[in-house]
Formats: structure tokens, sequence, C-alpha cells
């Protein structure tokens, strides 16, 4: 063997370093092929459920700024008849911006709707009309009364920056049903981003491929999606071969390297989304009669009515969560729910805005048939006080707030949980944020304590260690 590059002997060391290199080597792969990752693999390629799932999507409205219970989907007459004096018997009462008033009845009247008998404010007459699609929990409870924190809390499940929103757990765990289209779409109000920004819909520690797709609602839904004029769709496509070739090099040298495998697949997906984005966007080609359903036909309804169809558009074609966003940083106090100012005047303007198109969007949905496997959320980040801010605002309450969801064959006309007399703390079947996200991975098939990502030597979740789903909503 003299003259030949190959041993026969290896020393101790040297085959300890290399059977460790291949052993770590496989269980490195184990981990991108979980994650999708692998050359040849996309991130968001459909993957199993857990067990049979009652939706395949989600529709998540979020209303920016903190809802008023009390205003809209948990009325308390013991306001009325107590208005005027002070919050007493409940602790210290800890406002956010100060002025502590006394106890302040709801300007708006509730009325009974539905085979039920559920009780929604004169705010919302048209989403009334679905009273029994839908589950309201009156007693969902978070921990800061921050907007940014809280944002984070209902995004994520942590009230700091950093942690994977639930929608890219979601797209970690299902992938799409559609590879022209992202997985994972948010869509925010014209005026502007919701308190946090992109935080709410990033992919923390998980691959960044995982992370929410802006698209807007008027103009180009994307940022230069078109290609220049002077390429052609065969020189493009040989550009993004070569450039994906030369990233695969990148790639096996760093194969950890989750920023650069979500590039690749990014890339090809921008390709892809060039034919299937603009359509999937193009709002012309609705009918007149959708138009009006949704409310694009009245100035004051017609921009969030842009965003739920764009949203059904979305989902109708097999991306798995939207993120609809309603108020804007233009100006928090009139562009947003957050109403210190004036109850009656922000949550008039703002009920207004969405009530046509959050129903337009039910309506349309349960035609077409999308309903029963589609779950729509209604949430905000907090509720509100039942004491006056300087006598007509309410300042920030997380101690109890209320939702609603519809869809994914939920038992509707239903009203889950109970705030305290006043609606200042939830009394009755506290619902915690871990326990609202359990529900959501349980009704779309996966058990929240299995679905997980090994990140610092522990198997994180979104629920972290707690969590339970909601039993009224995820019965059969």
């Amino acid at each position: 063997m003299h003259g030949s590059n190959l041993r026969r002997f290896w020393s101790r060391r040297e085959f300890l370093f290399e059977a460790v290199g291949g052993i770590s080597g496989l269980g490195l792969a184990s981990i991108l092929a979980e994650q999708g990752l692998l050359a040849g693999t996309s991130p968001y390629a459909a993957k199993p459920s857990h067990f049979q799932p009652r939706a395949k999507r989600v529709i998540s409205l979020f209303m920016s700024g903190g809802v008023s219970q009390m205003d809209t989907f948990d009325p308390k007459p013991m306001l009325t008849k107590y208005a005027g004096q002070p919050l007493e018997g409940k602790g210290d009462v800890i406002v956010r911006q100060g002025h502590p008033g006394p106890l302040m009845p709801s300007p708006f009247q509730f009325n009974k709707y539905g085979r039920g008998g559920l009780d929604i404010s004169e705010l919302f007459p048209n989403v009334a009309e679905h009273a029994d699609d839908l589950a309201v929990v009156r007693s969902v409870i978070g921990r800061s009364n921050d907007h940014v924190m809280a944002h984070y809390e209902l995004s994520s499940g942590a009230i700091r920056m950093g942690a994977p929103s639930v929608g890219a757990w979601v797209t970690y765990g299902l992938g799409s049903e559609n590879q022209n289209l992202p997985a994972y779409v948010v869509i925010y109000d014209a005026r502007g981003g919701p308190f946090g920004g992109p935080a709410n819909w990033t992919a923390g520690y998980m691959p960044a491929a995982y992370q929410g797709t802006v698209f807007r609602s008027k103009g180009d839904a994307i940022f230069d999606l078109k290609p220049p004029q002077d390429i052609t769709s065969e020189g493009q496509r040989a550009r993004l071969d070569l450039l994906a070739k030369l990233n695969e090099i990148d790639l096996q040298k760093n194969p950890a390297n989750s920023e650069l495998a979500a590039r690749i697949a990014s890339y090809e997906l921008a390709y892809k989304m060039q034919s299937s984005a603009p359509d999937a966007v193009d709002l012309e080609n609705e009918t007149p009669a959708t138009k009006k359903l949704y409310g694009l036909d009245e100035a004051i309804t017609e921009p969030f009515a842009r965003q739920c169809l764009m949203a059904r558009r979305l989902v109708e074609r097999g991306v798995r969560f939207v993120q609809v966003y309603h108020g804007g940083l233009g100006n928090q106090n009139t562009d947003t729910w957050d109403a210190h100012g004036n109850v009656k005047e922000n949550h008039t303007q703002h009920a207004a805005e969405v009530d046509r198109p959050i129903a337009g969007l039910l309506a349309d949905l349960k035609g077409r048939g999308l309903l029963d496997d589609t779950l729509v959320i209604w949430q905000s980040e907090f509720g509100r006080m039942p004491i006056s801010q300087r006598g007509l605002g309410r300042d920030h309450n997380p101690g109890t707030m209320s939702i609603w969801m519809a869809g994914a064959k939920i038992k509707g006309g239903q009203a889950i949980g109970e705030s305290d007399e006043f609606g200042y703390k939830a009394a009755i079947q506290p619902v915690n944020v871990h326990d609202l996200h359990a529900t959501i991975l349980h009704l779309l098939g996966m058990d929240h304590t299995k679905l997980t990502y090994h990140y610092q030597g522990r198997n994180m979740r979104l629920t972290d260690v707690y969590g339970e789903p909601i039993p009224q909503i995820i019965r059969a």
C-alpha cells in the first residue's frame, strides 16, 4: 500500500473524532429535515396533524388598542345600578394612566340575539346576525396592561419580543396547502401597523421561513413583486437556479444557518408568487354583490372590508394562517381602540369600521362552505376598566377581556366564562392566553404539548409549560 493515500489504521482519537462528526451530522440532518430545511425540501410543505383537525386554516381578527368588554360582548347592568360610586372590595385598583374615577355604565345598549339569546352591544348589529355562530369567551385574562407587551402575549404567549408567533407555530407544525403563496400572511391597517410592530408575526428562534409575510390591502400587495420589464421569465428562472446553487453550497458549509435556508426558500416562493399573488389579492374579480356584502361600497367600511375580503381569498387558496389587524399607529388615540379619552366616540367609530366587513366575512365563508373548516377568532390585547378615566374614557385592564371564535364546527350562540359583576376581573372559568393558544392548536389537530421546537437545550412550546384547551370550544 506504499504510495497510496488509503490508510488501514486510525488512531483512537481520529476514530472518535470522525465517528462523533458523523453522528452529529446525522442528528443535524434529522433536525433540518424536521424543520423542512434540507436541500430539496420546502419549509412550507404540508405536514400531517397529530389527530383529525376541525379546522384547516385560521383567520385572526385583531382589534389593536384594547376593546372594552362591557361595551361590546359582556353586559354589566350593575355598572348602571352603582354608577358614580367607587369600585370597592376588589383590592388595589391598578390603572395605567391614572385619573381613576367612579364606576361608569356603558353608553351602549345590549340586545339578545340568536336562538341562545346571546347578549351583544348595539355597536355590532351586523355581527349580531351571526350570534348562533359565535362562541364568546368572557373571561380571558392577560399579564400586562402595556399595549406592546400585551400584543406580544396574545401573539406569542410571551410578554417579551422574540418568541415565535402563533402563525409561525402553525406554519411550522402544518406547513401550507399552497406552495405558490406564503403559509402565513399578515394584513395590517392602512393607517399603520399595530403596537409592537413586526415582532408580532416573528418566527423568533425558529427558522426565519416561518415568519409572517406582510400583504398590503391597497396598491401592490407586496413591494417589488413584479420583475423588471427587461428580464424575461426564462432569464429570471436561470438567475434563480444559479443563485439557488450558490446558496446551497453556502448552506452545506453552514447547515444551521436558518436565515440562509429561509432566503433560499423565499427566493423560490417569490418567483412563484409573481404569478399567484396578483390573482389572490385582485379584489376586482369579485362580484358587485360580494363587494357590497363586505362593505366596499362605503367609505367607513371600505379599508377593513378590503382586508377581510383579501383574507377570504387567501385562505380559499390554501394559506394556512391569516392575521388581520384593525387599528394602526397613525394616531394612537383616534386610529386604535385605545379609548382613554372618550369610549363612546372611539368605539362607535371603530365598530362602524369593522362590523359590516366581519359579518360579510362570516357570511361569505359560510356561503362558500369554508366556515366549517376555518377558525375565525376575534380578539384584542386586553379589556378596559369599569371605572371612568376623566369621566368619559376607560383605562387598560388585563384582568378580563372578551374574545369570540366562530367556524371549525364550534358550537355557537354560547357565552363561556364570566367576569365579575362590574367586568373588572375574570370570575368564573378564567382563560389565560396559553389556554387560548392550546385551543387554537387543538382545533387544527395539534396537541400543544407535542408541538415542540428544540432550542438551547429545551423543547420549546407555544404554550410554555401551561395551557388547557377550552372544553366548550373543542367539544364536538
